[in-house]
């Protein structure tokens, strides 16, 4: 079986988020390495099954309308995407919390936009993995 795991961007931007074990995850993310993130998330296969869903849906039919999806509805939540659409295409602001904490830094960073079509197939893809 593949290992869950969703990846946006590219170049000197991008985002991942990839299972490790049980409910732990990690998410890594950098903007051309001056800023960067990297940490652990706890979440159940569920909660990234119902993202990825949300995310399948909304981008397998666009409306052209921009919208925004958190990974869990939860305090802990880890990252939130808000996708705006350009053209056939959506760009993504990606708002990323270690561990849903309030001391923390966030990190808030745009990543390039990228072919609908291609992202729900991202996102299906992440979905299949999860066995759920």
């Amino acid at each position: 079986m593949d290992v869950p795991r969703m990846y946006l961007g590219g170049g000197g931007t991008w985002l991942e988020m990839v299972h490790t074990e049980g409910e732990d995850w990690r998410v890594t993310a950098s903007w051309y390495s001056s800023l960067t993130a990297d940490f652990t998330a706890f979440l159940t296969v569920e909660e990234v099954a119902e993202f990825a869903d949300g995310m399948v849906a909304r981008l397998s039919v666009p409306t052209g309308a921009r919208f925004s999806a958190r990974v869990t509805p939860g305090r802990n939540n880890p990252l939130t995407l808000t996708a705006e659409p350009v053209g056939e295409r959506f760009a993504f602001f990606a708002w990323l919390t270690p561990n849903g904490d309030d001391e923390v830094c966030h990190l808030q960073m745009e990543i390039n936009p990228a072919d609908a079509t291609e992202l729900a197939d991202g996102f299906a893809a992440l979905r299949a993995a999860l066995a759920v």
